[in-house]
């Protein structure tokens, strides 16, 4: 299955001049830089396929697509077909308009299927294969393509269908990250013939080939949805679901659809934000918080000052207790008061509780988050005529539930852990089971997930997006405010130490040298409680320049991401 073999010589020339652009580029925060066109993702050799696109006449939403399939053969730990998400698209004459892929819920599903024995049992939630919702990711793709692409879908899927069958190189990121796995692995047969070698880890260098994926891919190339919701890889889906006991029916898999919805829309300094609505609580989080920071003078303030970083926490302290209280998925829960939480007088009240001197303090009671993975993955793609795709998406966990389809060749996720753990739980973790997200038949899970362009004066000027679970709506707050008010290019506001607070608990997390101790100081005599991680998710930004250009921002948090150009 797997050699040791050398690349063609084609393919490494490829790959050097792609590697040598980006970290010319990169040096000392400046951006990689292109005229007509770009796709910035967590995969290098996923970004390639996607400019390829671009280069041969394909638009943002073909790039898309073609970038997202083959990373879900070189980035397995969140690139998929398994799991499912969101894609904001802002074409260049017209309305935007988003995509929701989400997984849902199986039919068996309900409020209290994590209890046993009426005990909250965190393995089912979160560790078996009734973990797995029902997938959205090809659905979702093939919707967006289907109402805006030019290129033909299965011409799309052949650069996938050609990684998984021919192999790529396992990079040091890619087999490190393989060998943390494979105790999760390990339950799982299928799991480990395609990524380990013989139950020992996959080395670097190594060429991992996987032509279980590659037919499952070809099917979907074939017949697009019907390829994997219905015919061969619904029942290999079907079968490992009963060997394993978990939910998801054939019925499940064809009555799955996306939705399309209306973006969330706010408006900062005059510039206007496109982002998720619900089931991603996304952007209305988002949106919250730019409407409160606007009253503050940020760049007065100063890039990286505990005065900006100070309204910023409080920002998001407040943003996140809504985001606790009231959202979910809005088929199931139609009174969120989007407008209330979206709107500029709810702000205005918000910011009056804001002590310039001094922090907030969270609500007392006794609430915790369910536990919500970081490992997730975004791109973002600008075409030749601006047209624009912010897209994330995810299997939850890093490689999802762990459990490779026997036979598909392709991971399934863990989403249906989103939920909330039982009505009203109150465990030794601290969950609670809020009701707008309380697992229901045919219900999508609430996702942190926020793909989300900016314009400025009717014309494109960013697309961000992050992985990093509950840290996601913070990280891509960071980066808009990074260029909007404190001017910084794309790869700087990429590159700049990040922060965040959820409300619960109550503490701030900042990333490890990336401010400086008198400004942590400064935040502590405020009152903040303020706690180092290593790093906090992983951007990826295209900015329009004052020129028009188009600048590329990399996240080096993730070592095998990559920027590739249509110039």
């Amino acid at each position: 299955m797997r050699s040791r073999a050398k690349p063609t010589c084609k393919a490494l020339a490829v790959l050097f001049f792609a590697f040598l652009a980006c970290q010319t580029a990169l040096a000392a925060n400046a951006p990689i830089r292109a005229n007509k066109g770009m796709v910035v993702s967590a995969n290098a050799i996923a970004s390639e396929v996607g400019a390829q696109v671009l280069r041969r006449g394909g638009n943002a939403v073909d790039a898309a697509v073609a970038t997202a399939f083959a990373l879900a053969v070189v980035h397995p730990t969140a690139g998929n077909i398994g799991g499912g998400g969101f894609l904001v698209f802002r074409p260049d004459q017209g309305e935007p308009e988003a995509f929701d892929f989400r997984e849902t819920a199986p039919a068996a599903s309900h409020p209290n299927m994590w209890l046993v024995e009426g005990d909250y049992d965190f393995r089912k939630h979160h560790m078996s294969h009734a973990a797995v919702g029902v997938p959205g990711t090809v659905a979702g793709l093939h919707q967006a393509w289907r109402e805006h692409g030019t290129v033909r879908w299965s011409t799309l899927l052949k650069p996938a269908i050609r990684l998984a069958a021919d192999g790529f190189t396992v990079t040091h990121g890619l087999g490190a990250s393989l060998a943390s796995a494979l105790p999760r692995f390990a339950p799982y047969p299928a799991t480990m013939a395609q990524f380990s070698d013989d139950g020992e880890p996959l080395q670097a260098g190594t060429k991992l080939r996987q032509p279980d994926l590659a037919r499952t891919l070809r099917r979907i190339a074939a017949r697009g949805p019907d390829g994997f919701y219905r015919g061969v890889t619904a029942e290999l889906i079907v079968a490992e679901m009963r060997r394993g006991g978990g939910l998801i029916t054939l019925d499940d898999l064809a009555g799955y659809r996306p939705v399309k919805r209306v973006p969330i829309r706010g408006d900062y300094r005059g510039v206007g934000v496109i982002s998720m609505p619900p089931p991603s609580s996304g952007g209305v989080a988002l949106v919250q918080m730019l409407n409160i920071l606007e009253g503050y003078e940020m760049s007065a303030h100063g890039f990286g000052s505990a005065a900006a970083m100070h309204v910023s926490i409080e920002a998001m302290r407040r943003a996140y207790e809504d985001r606790a209280r009231h959202l979910g998925d809005s088929d199931f829960n139609p009174d969120i008061p989007l407008a209330r939480l979206t709107g500029k007088p709810y702000a205005e009240k918000l910011r009056d509780q804001i002590a310039l001197d001094a922090a907030s303090t969270s609500a007392t009671e006794g609430f915790t988050w369910p536990l919500e993975s970081e490992e997730t993955t975004h791109l973002s793609v600008v075409d030749k005529d601006r047209n624009a795709v912010s897209l994330t998406y995810t299997l939850e966990w890093g490689y999802g539930s762990g459990i490779v389809v026997p036979g598909g060749g392709f991971l399934l996720n863990n989403e249906m852990g989103d939920f909330n753990a039982a009505p009203g739980l109150t465990s030794r973790r601290g969950l609670i089971g809020t009701e707008p997200n309380l697992a229901q038949p045919g219900k999508r899970m609430l996702s942190s997930m926020s793909p989300t362009i900016v314009e400025r004066d009717g014309e494109l000027l960013m697309v961000t997006g992050s992985p990093g679970g509950r840290t996601i709506i913070n990280t891509v707050l960071q980066t808009i405010v990074n260029v909007v008010d404190f001017g910084l290019n794309a790869q700087a506001a990429v590159d700049a130490g990040r922060y965040h607070h959820q409300w619960m608990p109550d503490q701030v997390y900042v990333e490890r040298n990336g401010f400086s101790p008198d400004t942590l100081e400064l935040l502590r005599a405020r009152g903040h409680v303020v706690a180092e991680r290593t790093a906090q998710g992983r951007a990826y930004v295209i900015v329009v320049n004052e020129e028009g250009a188009l600048e590329g921002g990399v996240d080096r948090r993730r070592p095998d991401a990559g920027a590739a150009v249509h110039d």
